[in-house]
């Protein structure tokens, strides 16, 4: 369930703590206190924050209007009186009387029919109102929301009649249109295109995962591919994660290459090459594999442009020039020029 409380309750928050402030100053007994405690479904049940846990032990009523919400099992276990109500704005107020104390376990919503009534009680300035506090009781880490793209991709494949028929040879080729995609957007300098094209990626990488989990023979999970990146990275990186330094990004990648050398058990420096990739690209990568292993290879001799084009690859991996992508660049001009030629506006 989402922390944020909602935009009502946000509302309601600076006008109870306006009401509030004015009793205190015409001397008038504070009427009691309402805390709203959110929590996110993406943290585990239980793992609350201390100011959370003082609120809880210290009100002098729980209320949750979700006999099912996951908090509950572990308030009780932990001794905490909670009550499955739902409560109008007026009986919130009545529970309060006299200097109590409330605290309201927040359902998913945020609880917006509540926190709306409350506000409606403040704004008519005939309700003395009660201090109000919204008190996230737990936050989302880092990375948090992937949790609910497995989720919903495991809904997607088990109800959708289109998702639970794809195979992972029949999504490859999404892979390969995405990952360009992405690159485009990187290219256009498109940020909002950037951010949904990872995106894309990202699901690429999840609907494989979620497929992979049916093999009757070899099954893996999410789980299984982030653990295994997450090891491959650590072990990479001996100069974050062990005794190792690097300073200069040579260093580091001669790290990366001799422990990939190792996990590999490689026995040429064209070994992992994917030759499948485009022609520039292979080029340029089976160029880069030779220099930096130190060898000296001769371009092979043939007639004809393709010997001509794996020179030139090679010459700009040298300079330190990706000539897919200078390619690329150098098409997008030409494609501008056709479209000025033909009288056609500029792409915006």
């Amino acid at each position: 369930m989402d922390n944020s409380g909602g935009v009502a309750a946000v509302r309601y928050v600076r006008s109870v703590n306006t009401t509030s402030a004015h009793a205190s100053r015409s001397g008038a007994p504070a009427p009691g206190r309402v805390v709203l405690l959110t929590t996110s479904h993406r943290v585990a049940p239980g793992l609350l924050s201390w100011p959370a846990w003082q609120a809880l032990r210290e009100a002098d009523l729980v209320l949750c209007a979700d006999g099912a919400h996951p908090q509950l099992p572990y308030l009780r276990e932990a001794g905490i009186a909670v009550e499955e109500a739902a409560p109008s704005a007026e009986e919130v107020l009545d529970a309060c009387a006299g200097g109590r104390t409330v605290v309201v376990v927040a359902t998913g919503e945020g609880e917006p029919a509540l926190t709306d009534g409350l506000a409606r009680l403040a704004g008519s300035g005939r309700v003395t109102m009660p201090e109000l506090e919204l008190l996230p009781a737990s936050y989302d880490l880092p990375g948090a929301r992937l949790l609910d793209l497995v989720q919903v991709m495991d809904r997607i494949r088990a109800e959708c009649p289109w998702s639970s028929r794809q195979t992972h040879e029949g999504l490859a080729k999404y892979a390969i249109e995405e990952a360009y995609e992405l690159v485009e957007s990187i290219e256009d300098g498109d940020r909002d295109e950037l951010r949904e094209e990872l995106g894309d990626v990202l699901l690429q990488v999840v609907f494989h995962a979620r497929i992979a989990e049916e093999d009757p023979e070899e099954p893996f999970s999410v789980d299984d591919v982030a653990g295994g990146i997450v090891a491959k990275l650590i072990h990479r990186h001996p100069h974050v994660f062990g005794d190792e330094t690097a300073t200069t990004p040579e260093e580091v990648k001669a790290h990366w290459l001799r422990t990939k050398a190792e996990e590999k058990r490689r026995v040429s420096v064209t070994d992992g090459v994917p030759l499948g990739q485009p022609g520039l690209a292979l080029a340029a990568k089976l160029a880069s594999r030779v220099r930096t292993a130190g060898l000296d290879v001769p371009f092979p001799k043939g007639e004809g442009i393709g010997y001509e084009l794996l020179a030139l690859a090679a010459r700009a991996e040298a300079r330190g020039v990706d000539p897919e992508a200078a390619l690329r660049a150098a098409a997008r001009t030409y494609r501008d020029a056709i479209r000025t030629a033909e009288g056609v506006p500029e792409r915006t």
